[in-house]
């Protein structure tokens, strides 16, 4: 029963064979190997993008801090939600590979940013020039932290306010294609057509050991991305087994039955959660990753019983029907049968 994050499910029987069959034998490095190129006119093909530049790093953070670095200046202000995961859970690293940029939140309703305060926020930005940090990128998150999705429309509704500001836009997509199964939408439809510029292109999240793309689709920048890759230490020497998930990742689609399963398996949990008299969701889920409040005894009895969650309120002691907010995930390896055993448990 472990609802704790899809970072934590394994890996997917296809990327651990494609690793064992990149072993074999000695290969080019730093993304000279042939699989790497495969995988660039693979993703390519997936975004109808023919142009685009596309590179592999081990983590989110490496692929979200270099991307904005790339785009933005260290006097640059990046706007974000307030719970994106640049702005809560990678400890300065957008800052940082910016030499200074700073994070300026704009919230909106369902964990989404609101296009209206968007347009507020950037208009109101500079009243005294040189004293303030310049308005210079928009990063969104899909899935978000909430577990909510962007529409095809949302992102390019925020991507217009951008546009019209002179702004770059980012998409953090850890969870991408959780919320391509959930919307429907296609690969380029949610980036490049909706106005995205670059986009981190998640697998650790959905089956893969640890790579993740960064797809730049304004090739003038590849080269400085290069760089600061480089520069950065991410650049990996033994680059083929970063190439080898990738590439057993996009094979057959893979990636998005992978997200398929998860967001099926987010689903029947939803489901069982709304049932519950005493249980809320606190945001509609359309994927795999919500949030829902439980009374702290049911809390209890469920990580008596072995059931992994975060929860995010409630700490130290309290009545056992005072409801605490906790986060569930669900993965591409979560069973019926988890989700089950975990919704009787919770029941009593």
């Amino acid at each position: 029963m472990f609802f704790a994050s899809d970072n934590g499910a394994p890996v997917a029987p296809q990327v651990m064979a494609a690793l064992v069959r990149a072993n074999e034998g000695p290969a080019p490095s730093y993304g000279a190997d042939a699989i790497m190129d495969g995988v660039r006119a693979r993703i390519r093909e997936i975004f109808e993008a023919p142009e685009a530049a596309v590179y592999l790093v081990a983590t989110g953070t490496a692929a979200n801090a270099l991307s904005i670095a790339t785009f933005c200046p260290p006097w640059g202000a990046v706007y974000c939600q307030p719970e994106a995961h640049i702005a809560v859970d990678e400890c300065g690293a957008p800052e940082f590979f910016t030499a200074g940029a700073k994070l300026v939140h704009v919230d909106g309703p369902d964990g989404k940013i609101d296009p209206a305060a968007l347009a507020h926020t950037v208009a109101n930005a500079t009243p005294v020039g040189v004293h303030h940090v310049q308005p210079a990128m928009l990063s969104l998150t899909n899935l978000t932290e909430a577990g909510t999705a962007y529409s095809v429309a949302e992102i390019a509704a925020l991507a217009k306010v951008a546009r019209a500001a002179g702004l770059p836009v980012h998409l953090d997509g850890a969870r991408f294609a959780n919320a391509l199964v959930a919307t429907n939408a296609s690969p380029a439809e949610m980036t490049w057509r909706a106005g995205v510029d670059v986009l981190s292109f998640g697998g650790t999240k959905n089956g893969l050991m640890g790579v993740e793309a960064v797809v730049i689709f304004d090739p003038a920048k590849a080269w400085e991305f290069e760089l600061r890759r480089k520069r950065a230490g991410h650049l990996f020497s033994k680059h083929r087994y970063l190439s080898a998930q990738m590439q057993a990742y996009l094979e057959d689609d893979l990636w998005l039955a992978l997200a398929r399963r998860a967001n099926d398996a987010g689903q029947r949990l939803a489901a069982g959660l709304r049932a519950l008299p005493d249980a809320t969701l606190s945001f509609d889920p359309p994927a795999n990753l919500m949030f829902a409040a439980l009374p702290r005894g049911v809390h209890a009895r469920a990580r008596t019983a072995g059931a992994a969650y975060y929860i995010f309120s409630g700490a130290g002691n309290g009545p056992e029907d005072e409801l605490l907010e906790a986060r569930f995930v669900t993965s591409w390896s979560t069973t019926d049968e988890e989700t089950d055993r975990f919704l009787s448990l919770i029941r009593g």
